[in-house]
């Protein structure tokens, strides 16, 4: 595997498992918690970052919107177990898909179905970014809304 891309999975790794340690601090009541009444709950919010490895990744292979719309209306996410399970299972998906891939692959540009065109590693770059920003989000509205600090290290 590219050595680029084993760095980069590896800060991948450290946001999926702190949001793991994080699910571990909360209850099934702090999934209904909505901070905005026109935004994201946290449960609906860790729905959202369960999925973003498998996710992302499927629109870094060229993925339509239609594809897209079918894979999340695929996916069932009811609990906090469900939720971390997923995690975990998109993480694995996205690792063994890069270690699959030859430096001609990661260097093959992918356009979105809204237009966004990148490598298949920039992609990867983003969805390392995609993870950290709502790992954030989910960690400012714990704190801050919800007065629930998970005491979790975000970094290594």
């Amino acid at each position: 595997m590219n050595t680029f891309c084993t760095y980069a999975l590896h800060q991948i790794e450290v946001a999926v498992l702190s949001v793991v340690a994080i699910i571990d601090k909360l209850t099934e009541e702090d999934l209904l918690v909505r901070p905005t009444a026109d935004k994201h709950s946290v449960g609906e919010l860790l729905k959202h970052i369960a999925v973003i490895c498998r996710a992302d990744f499927l629109i870094s292979g060229g993925a339509t919107q239609e594809e897209m719309s079918a894979y999340y209306a695929g996916v069932s996410l009811n609990n906090l177990k469900d939720i971390q399970a997923e995690l975990l299972t998109s993480y694995s998906y996205l690792a063994q898909a890069f270690h699959d891939m030859d430096d001609e692959e990661l260097h093959r540009e992918v356009t979105s179905y809204w237009g966004a065109t990148y490598t298949r590693y920039e992609w990867l770059l983003e969805i390392l970014a995609h993870l950290y920003h709502h790992r954030g989000q989910l960690h400012a509205m714990l704190v801050h809304c919800n007065g629930k600090d998970p005491k979790v290290p975000l970094f290594e």
